[in-house]
């Protein structure tokens, strides 16, 4: 499931889907080297069960890691714990941000399934305000929402903006097109994957604190879920893409 070891020529043009620049092939299996990276999530969780094993491979690499969450996830249809999601998921979450070695989380109150409502200005200029601290990257759910959720997407749509106002560059997460296309047919899920010659990263994790942060959002982290399928096919592989920002340019 590697990726090819070169850009093939259809994607040499100066600002290709995917965002990479014309020039020297990049190294497909690392992460970038950044001193600072901020996650822009919709939900509690999101930063473990999708972003979870990237952001300890950032963390081990010795950057500093911030994750912004819009929502607290109130509306979720898993309860596998008593008690008010709002609070319960808050609490989920920083505990979960602790496992993975993220230094600050900043957790917002939009409504959780109704992203969509808020003014996409309004979400942008919270991404911004919270890059600005000092993160030298970002790192999101690709653009479809990867699990089909429309928060998701808002997510992304609203760190996108940032990222054009403020330079930065902008790193989505993914899953390949054929784990997503066997996630979907045994859990009837919404999954949206990616052909290898349209993801720009394969990088090897390690996923003992992945699986340590999952553990702290007990509510959601019920055995149906499709995220220990999900978890299974990936194996030791996470799979990203570089997005054109905003204002369509790759950094």
């Amino acid at each position: 499931m590697d990726p090819p070891a070169s850009i093939p020529p259809s994607r040499a043009e100066p600002f290709p889907a995917t965002g990479v620049p014309a020039g020297p092939a990049p190294d497909r299996r690392r992460l970038p080297d950044w001193r600072s990276v901020l996650a822009v999530v919709a939900h509690p969780d999101d930063e473990s069960f999708g972003l979870g094993a990237v952001l300890a491979a950032f963390v081990a690499a010795g950057a500093e890691v911030s994750v912004l969450c819009f929502t607290r996830g109130e509306a979720s249809t898993l309860h596998g714990v008593s008690g008010d999601l709002t609070e319960v998921r808050a609490k989920e979450l920083r505990a979960a941000a602790d496992a993975l070695g993220v230094i600050s989380v900043e957790l917002l109150d939009h409504p959780d399934g109704r992203l969509s409502e808020v003014p996409l200005a309004d979400l942008t200029a919270q991404v911004s305000a919270a890059a600005r601290t000092g993160a030298t990257g970002l790192l999101v759910f690709d653009p479809s929402g990867v699990t089909g959720h429309p928060d998701h997407r808002r997510a992304t749509e609203a760190a996108l903006g940032a990222a054009g106002t403020l330079g930065l560059r902008v790193l989505g997460w993914t899953v390949p097109a054929d784990v997503a296309a066997t996630v979907n047919a045994e859990h009837a899920t919404s999954f949206v994957g990616h052909p290898p010659s349209a993801i720009d990263l394969t990088v090897t994790v390690d996923r003992a604190r992945q699986h340590e942060a999952v553990r702290c959002h007990p509510s959601q982290a019920v055995p149906a879920s499709p995220l220990w399928r999900r978890l299974e096919l990936l194996g030791d592989n996470e799979h990203l893409r570089w997005l054109p920002d905003g204002q369509g340019k790759a950094h």
